[in-house]
C-alpha cells in the first residue's frame, strides 16, 4: 500500500471518526471499532501466552512448592527495607489511578486497554521489586487473576455477539455514542478497552508469576530448584 494511500485512509478517518462514532481519539475508535475483529485477535495471543506458559510450567509429579533456602555458607540475605516497602505501597497506588484513567479515557484522549492492562500490572510487579516474590504471592489472588484473563477475552467477544444478536455485523457498535469529549462516549469503544484491560493486566500478571513461581519456589524432591520442561530438553 502505498504512502499516498496511507495518507488518505488517515485523513479520511480523521474527518468522519467523531463525527460517525463521537470519539475524539481517533487511534482507539481505529483500533477498537473500524478494525475491532483485527483487535480481537491481538487480544487472544496474550491469552495463548499465558496458556502455553502454564501448561509448560505446570508442577511435575517430582516436584514440591518449598520456601527456598540460602545455600551459600555464611551469607545473610536481610529482610526487605519496610521504607522500600513503603515505597512500593505508594507507587502501587499511583500506578492504578494511572491504569485505572489509561482505561476510561482510550475515547477521550491517548491511551487504552493494551496500555492501561500493563500499567495495571506493572503495579503488582513494583510491590515484588520493593518487597519480595513469598509477600506478593501471599496476596495475590491466583483464582481472580485467573477469572479475569478469561473475562475479558470472553468480554470481547460478548461485545462483537450482541452486534450480531441486535441484527448487524460482529462487533457493530451498538451502545448509545454519548456526547463526543465525555467518558462515556464512543459507544462500545469503552467497553473493549476495559475488556481488553482487564485481560492484558490478568496475562502479564499470571505469566511472571508463572515464571517467578518456578524460579524462587518449585524444588523436586531433593530440594533443589525444580528445572523447567523446556531447559530440561535443552539440555539434552
Amino acid at each position: 500500500m502505498s504512502e499516498a494511500v496511507v495518507a488518505a485512509y488517515g485523513e479520511h478517518f480523521v474527518r468522519v471518526a467523531v463525527r460517525q462514532r463521537h470519539t475524539t481519539d481517533i487511534v482507539s475508535v481505529i483500533t477498537f471499532d473500524y478494525r475491532g475483529v483485527d483487535t480481537l485477535f491481538e487480544e487472544l495471543m496474550p491469552f495463548a501466552a499465558v496458556t502455553g506458559v502454564s501448561v509448560l510450567l505446570r508442577p511435575l509429579a517430582d516436584e514440591r512448592r518449598a520456601r527456598p533456602e540460602d545455600r551459600a555458607p555464611g551469607r545473610r540475605i536481610p529482610p526487605p527495607s519496610p521504607t522500600v516497602g513503603l515505597l512500593g505501597v505508594v507507587l502501587c497506588a499511583v500506578l492504578v489511578v494511572v491504569a485505572a484513567e489509561t482505561l476510561t479515557h482510550a475515547q477521550v484522549s491517548p491511551g487504552g486497554g493494551f496500555q492501561g492492562g500493563v500499567v495495571a500490572a506493572t503495579a503488582v510487579f513494583v510491590l515484588y521489586l520493593a518487597t519480595d516474590y513469598r509477600t506478593v504471592d501471599r496476596f495475590r489472588p491466583g483464582l481472580l487473576l485467573e477469572g479475569a484473563e478469561g473475562a475479558g477475552a470472553l468480554g470481547y467477544l460478548a461485545v462483537g455477539l450482541a452486534g450480531v444478536a441486535s441484527g448487524g455485523a460482529f462487533l457493530l457498535n451498538v451502545l448509545p455514542l454519548g456526547t463526543p469529549g465525555a467518558i462515556f462516549s464512543g459507544g462500545t469503544v469503552l467497553v473493549l478497552n476495559l475488556a481488553v484491560g482487564v485481560e492484558v493486566a490478568g496475562s502479564f500478571v499470571l505469566v511472571v508469576s508463572e515464571l517467578l513461581d518456578q524460579t524462587e519456589v518449585i524444588r523436586g524432591r531433593d530440594g533443589r530448584r525444580a528445572s523447567s520442561p523446556t531447559a530440561s530438553s535443552a539440555g539434552c
